[in-house]
């Protein structure tokens, strides 16, 4: 089941270099992939570029694909099918997210938390993902995109929105409460959007000057440094950022009875927390664990409802090094994206 036009043995790609926390990829052609008899062929038109991306490429997360090809915010069309499949057809936009398969038997993917399935693969670390010109889904991880959502706006909902709808829910903001967020990048901007469009009262928490004007220009309340404590207590927080020195710092910033969430997959080494400062009187430090497909689903929708939009950065599929060192040395605010329309053009 294929348009086969559309679909040549050979393609480009970016892969990691080995083992070891490089932090490097490098350019390859490799044959195109074949869906399994559940999958889709997807191919890739837009791929965002997540710090997910960089904790593979450096070494934060363990191999344990070599040479994966990163990329785990992926959109693009369907060019062939596996002839299991049934859900979706040739010519259909989708997307492909971190959450690439789970087993769907042990207790948590029966009871709806398949997030926490300790049998699930993901897209970009355990199968290669959308640095490339095609890429296989399986066709029940495979997301149906609005309409009304560009690729561009769409791909970084597949990562960054997802986790951080999940986060915002995670942190429990009661209604009209005071949320803070911690670091300001891909997912915190468009959380940030999420809380606002929900009534919340935003305070971001940013180490860079351009990510705070960003906050204040989204909506705001205030935007102050990273280890600053908060004009007022804050009834829930979300740590965006991987620096587990601030965990104290965003502890010590909740009101009595607050939550703070860590929304990241990794974190470096937490301090030493003083109960009575950082934990007593009811506050409440929980993490996040990846997504499950209905959290993919439901911001999706809101996303396309609420207008949620991306502060977009733009680089062809030829240029995926030089993103990935952009993102890592903080040279853009909000999120970058590949497009093979901008690869087209250069």
């Amino acid at each position: 089941m294929a348009d086969r036009d559309r679909v040549p043995d050979i393609m480009h790609a970016w892969e990691t270099v080995g083992a070891g926390g490089s932090g490097r990829i490098r350019r390859v052609e490799r044959p195109v992939p074949r869906p399994g008899p559940w999958e889709a062929l997807v191919q890739v038109e837009t791929c965002g570029v997540c710090r997910t991306d960089l904790h593979v490429t450096e070494g934060d997360l363990p191999e344990r694909h070599p040479h994966v090809v990163p990329g785990h915010e992926v959109v693009g069309r369907v060019v062939a099918l596996g002839d299991a499949t049934s859900r979706l057809a040739v010519g259909d936009r989708v997307g492909i997210a971190w959450l690439r398969g789970t087993c769907g038997s042990c207790r948590w993917c029966r009871s709806g938390r398949e997030n926490l399935c300790r049998s699930a693969t993901f897209t970009g670390w355990d199968e290669d993902g959308g640095y490339a010109d095609f890429a296989t889904v399986p066709e029940a991880f495979a997301y149906r995109i609005p309409p009304e959502l560009p690729a561009e706006q769409a791909a970084p909902l597949l990562c960054a929105g997802i986790i951080g709808y999940r986060a915002l829910r995670r942190a429990a903001v009661p209604p009209g409460g005071r949320l803070g967020i911690y670091g300001f990048g891909a997912s915190a901007h468009l959380t940030a959007q999420l809380a606002l469009a929900q009534g919340a009262e935003v305070h971001v928490l940013t180490r860079g000057e351009e990510a705070r004007q960003l906050a204040l220009e989204l909506g705001a309340a205030s935007a102050g440094p990273a280890n600053g404590m908060p004009p007022v207590p804050l009834d829930a927080s979300i740590l965006f950022a991987p620096a587990g020195d601030l965990v104290p710092v965003a502890l010590a910033g909740l009101e009595q009875g607050g939550t703070l969430a860590l929304a990241g997959i990794h974190v470096s080494d937490i301090p030493v927390l003083d109960y009575q400062a950082h934990l007593f009187r009811e506050r409440t430090l929980t993490s996040v664990t990846a997504n499950t497909r209905q959290d993919g689903e439901e911001l999706l929708a809101l996303a396309a409802r609420l207008g949620i939009r991306s502060t977009v950065s733009t680089y062809g599929f030829d240029d995926a090094d030089q993103a990935l060192d952009d993102l890592s040395q903080g040279r853009f605010a909000g999120v970058a994206v590949l497009t093979e329309e901008l690869s087209a053009a250069q």
